[in-house]
């Protein structure tokens, strides 16, 4: 298998979902990890605008989970913009998740990937049961006791454009963060796949909005905040966005989008700079949008009747469209006038902190390769993709990266495309206006033997201050809680003045020419472009 091969393969079964994975029976019975008991108490009443809601408490934070902040999107209000919630006049229970945006193969289904244990060991994927609906414009709140003006911060959870929720992994679960934080934590699902990017506009009418819908209900979420966040104790003036992998997408296609612009005041974004997959031409949307159309006897004098068509036909027709072109946002001009992190669309008086994690995207994880590969191994998996400039490469690669073993040094090289992508959107927003800080996650957790170092998500458990919560990813032992402290408090830190300076870190300078990155690991440093040499050496995915 190739570098570049296992590169892409990676990269496109994280963006499409399709690396979620079974448990363990030990594991699975775990589906609530401790710490982080819930108090069995409910709070008052809250007034929010669409009704009252009551929640409860967790560990001495305030949750409400599962709240309304658009209508159901099936019937009528299919493939439509979304709709502000109905009101209702009873006291509405928020201590449950809401449903999920319905994915493949089946909206009743979790994905799961048996073949895959070890992802789903590590990540607890399908740690708990949840229910697909298109009754998913749903957010949950974590907040700590009392009235205030908390920093506000905006989870995008990953999955690409195609799946995931906001309560999907235990590492989301936002009463730890606001707890250390004193700010408020906000995670919330949102239509994905053909339900969130099905380009219907060209049909005119009704369709003419049909566009960039999940990119809409983000906007939605931010709307909401805006309106009712104060009751919560949040500020509605100080919105930080953040998101992981297709979530970091969300983020870079927010900071794009002229209907967003003054809804939140920081962004961040985590492994989300994937080259060409964070948007699509009109052209092609529209292309796909037609194919759906007439696979389902319709045509633009029919389609009304798409608000009949089952669940389950719409997931099958988009599963089988999706490897010839993946869902995501539309490059519309008007919604999205351009590409997310193109030059001048990184909202200019937003701060921005950057980064990616060590092995993006080839890492140990149920990987064969990952069993016998020393030197001469890398060595030979870099020459037979790069020729004569393999040596060269790998020489660069292990320069950069000092006491990392050849695996590692493999893995780096695979998420070159990534991370050189993150330092061209830093450069962009480095020359706008200077405000963007670059990180470098590379921690590797002692589970499994060690074998899986720095992979794809390993950051989110420490960025909310979860690493206790997720011991199967991080043995829960001293050095990985301490390294979630210093991160999640640089994550505050950035929410709270749009700067990640803290006294646990060394100094972190914003970018410059050198590009200075804190390097989170069990000590934390700044590097000048700590895997530059190897990685510029590299052709781009």
């Amino acid at each position: 298998m190739t570098i570049t091969a296992n590169r892409r393969a990676i990269i496109a079964a994280t963006l499409g979902g399709a690396a979620a994975s079974a448990l363990p029976d030990a594991v699975a019975a775990v589906r609530t990890p401790s710490p982080n008991p819930i108090v069995g108490s409910r709070q008052p009443a809250l007034e929010i605008s669409s009704g009252r809601i009551r929640g409860f408490e967790q560990a001495g934070v305030r949750a409400f989970w599962g709240i309304p902040y658009g209508a159901p999107t099936d019937g009528a209000n299919r493939f439509q913009p979304p709709r502000p919630p109905a009101p209702w006049s009873d006291v509405r229970d928020a201590i449950c998740y809401g449903p999920i945006c319905p994915w493949f193969p089946s909206p009743m289904k979790d994905v799961g990937a048996p073949e895959n244990p070890e992802g789903g060991f590590l990540l607890y994927r399908n740690w708990m049961p949840q229910t697909a609906s298109e009754d998913c414009l749903r957010l949950n709140v974590w907040a700590p006791p009392g009235s205030g003006k908390r920093p506000v911060m905006v989870y995008m959870h990953g999955g690409g454009f195609v799946a995931g929720s906001g309560h999907g992994l235990p590492a989301y679960d936002g009463a730890n963060l606001a707890r250390r934080g004193d700010v408020v934590v906000v995670t919330h699902n949102h239509r994905l796949n053909m339900f969130g990017y099905m380009d219907l506009s060209s049909f005119g009418g009704r369709w003419s909005q049909s566009v960039n819908l999940g990119l809409q209900d983000l906007v939605a979420v931010l709307q909401w905040v805006r309106e009712n966040i104060a009751a919560f104790g949040g500020d509605p003036g100080n919105v930080t966005i953040f998101g992981q992998s297709g979530g970091g997408g969300k983020v870079l296609a927010l900071m794009a989008m002229p209907s967003a612009k003054g809804l939140f005041h920081k962004a961040i974004v985590q492994s989300g700079t994937f080259p060409n997959s964070n948007s699509m031409p009109a052209a092609e949307a529209k292309e796909t949008a037609q194919r759906v159309v007439t696979l389902l006897g319709l045509d633009g004098a029919s389609l009304d009747k798409l608000r009949d068509v089952k669940v389950e036909e719409l997931c099958a027709i988009a599963r089988n469209i999706i490897t010839q072109a993946k869902w995501k946002p539309v490059v519309d001009g008007s919604i999205l006038p351009s590409a997310p992190g193109a030059p001048g669309a990184l909202s200019s008086g937003v701060p921005l902190l950057i980064g990616t994690n060590l092995n993006e995207a080839v890492n140990a994880l149920d990987n064969p390769l990952a069993a016998n590969f020393d030197d001469a191994a890398l060595t030979a998996a870099a020459s037979k993709q790069y020729g004569a400039a393999g040596s060269v490469i790998v020489d660069a690669c292990r320069k950069s990266l000092p006491g990392r073993t050849a695996f590692e040094c493999f893995g780096a090289m695979g998420a070159a495309g990534i991370r050189e992508e993150s330092f061209r959107v830093a450069d962009r927003k480095y020359a706008l206006n200077g405000q963007v800080w670059q990180y470098l996650f590379a921690w590797a957790t002692p589970m499994l033997e060690g074998r899986p170092k720095t992979f794809h998500s390993a950051e989110i458990a420490f960025v909310f201050n979860n690493a206790g919560l997720c011991r199967n990813q991080t043995g829960g032992g001293p050095a990985a809680l301490a390294l979630a402290g210093r991160m999640s408090d640089a994550w505050i830190a950035f929410a709270r003045t749009g700067n990640p300076n803290h006294v646990g870190l060394p100094h972190w300078p914003a970018c410059a020419a050198d590009h200075p990155t804190m390097v989170f690991d069990n000590r934390c440093e700044v590097r000048p472009d700590p895997d530059g040499p190897g990685r510029k050496l590299l052709p781009p995915i």
